[in-house]
């Protein structure tokens, strides 16, 4: 939905997120709603390592920077900092990861169209890229993964902690002797935080990495051109399926983090 081109006049692909689904469904079964699966299923693990490591990271640069003991407890705007921070090295693994899962989903497109595939999976993708433009063809879309990153994991891990607080208020509980169901909670308004702030420029962000080379000069021509042919609106296409995902899939990561911490803890 977010790389679909609407033509002046013309009706658009898909009229919405259950259209896509259905289209999608019939055009190439299960399997194509799950097409570029493998670059995010292979990144997973290391992204989300990466990411809660970046955070910790965060977190120790406050402490060093306001000389704070272990035990003091971080304001708002720490917590938004370390979260911001976490995304600076996770975009080493999430822009490949994102631009090789970008091209495969839409190369259903061509395939629907009678074209050829040009890629027959993740492994043959990268590879291509690499042997067409090098790391540089590989790494495509860097800065706008940051752009995306740097405010949504501040609003990821900022949404997170504020939550978990008013839910250890209103049931007198410290935020780390919360329920698992808590956590879940906490988790998925995390990630619907997350997506409310990243839909625009990941909308920028997923045009630019599966343009062809020389379509845009660089993000910001992908806006303004997004701006001028299809409208303040086009910067929220694919709003509606992220929604979707949001809740259930973050309040997944953050339980498995917070199950991760309590076994690493017992174990020590």
């Amino acid at each position: 939905m977010q790389t679909m081109v609407v033509e002046p006049g013309k009706k658009p692909p898909f009229t919405g997120t259950f259209d896509c689904l259905k289209q999608t469904f019939v055009k190439e079964g299960p399997r194509g709603l799950y097409r570029g699966v493998t670059a995010p299923i292979t990144a997973i693990a290391p992204i989300y390592a990466v990411v809660f490591w970046g955070y910790d990271m965060g977190q120790r640069v406050v402490r060093w920077q306001y000389d704070m003991d272990v035990t003091e407890k971080f304001t708002l705007g720490q917590v938004c900092f370390a979260g911001g921070f976490s995304a600076i090295p996770t975009t080493a693994i999430m822009a490949p990861s994102e631009r090789i899962k970008c091209l495969l989903q839409v190369q259903a497109n061509d395939i629907a169209a009678g074209g050829k595939a040009k890629y027959t999976g993740m492994l043959d993708c990268g590879v291509k890229l690499f042997r067409e433009g090098g790391v540089r063809s590989v790494f495509k879309g860097t800065t706008a993964t940051l752009i995306r990153d740097v405010p949504g994991s501040i609003a990821w891990f900022g949404a997170y902690e504020v939550v978990k607080e008013k839910i250890g208020k209103l049931q007198g509980k410290q935020p780390s002797e919360l329920s698992p169901l808590a956590v879940l909670f906490a988790g998925g308004c995390a990630g619907i935080a997350n997506w409310v702030i990243a839909v625009p420029p990941d909308v920028v962000k997923s045009r630019y990495q599966t343009a062809p080379e020389g379509t845009y000069k660089g993000l910001g021509d992908v806006a303004k051109t997004l701006l001028k042919e299809e409208g303040p609106g086009a910067f929220f296409k694919g709003l509606g399926p992220a929604m979707i995902r949001a809740f259930p899939a973050n309040a997944a990561c953050f339980l498995g983090m917070e199950f991760s911490k309590s076994l690493l803890a017992f174990m020590d």
